[in-house]
């Protein structure tokens, strides 16, 4: 006897998905993967209550008769016509340079990258802007 939803002109409701039947088992890969990514985003979640819960609960962007520097957070001091930045990415280029094409130039960016530290930390101790 034939079931009633397997019948001619009637909606099919399969026992089983494509993978199960070639397969003849189970696949978990979709599920574990979704719980995963729940997982992530409950933890995103808690993460932004929590710091928006340790901020006060409004920052001072939220309040509309807040001024532009209500906000604005004291990041310490920084040399505008600094060169010694440009001379360090300089040194450790040379240094990847040579990790990449030849350790001849391993000490090379290595002597600059210690010149262009010891410069940028010292470069208020003498000169022009010497305290």
């Amino acid at each position: 006897m034939v079931e009633p939803h397997r019948a001619l002109g009637h909606v099919c409701v399969p026992d089983r998905t494509w993978w199960e039947t070639f397969t003849l088992s189970t696949e978990w890969v979709g599920t574990v993967s979704l719980f995963f990514t729940a997982m992530m985003g409950a933890f995103v979640g808690f993460f932004l209550g929590k710091s928006h819960k340790s901020q006060g609960g409004e920052l001072p962007e939220d309040i509309l008769t807040a001024d532009v520097d209500d906000g604005d957070p004291e990041l310490g001091e920084f040399s505008p016509w600094s060169w010694w930045p440009i001379v360090l990415a300089a040194a450790a280029s040379v240094f990847i340079v040579g990790l990449a094409v030849g350790h001849f130039l391993l000490p090379v960016g290595l002597a600059l990258f210690v010149i262009a530290i010891v410069g940028w930390v010292y470069e208020y101790y003498r000169g022009y802007f010497a305290r």
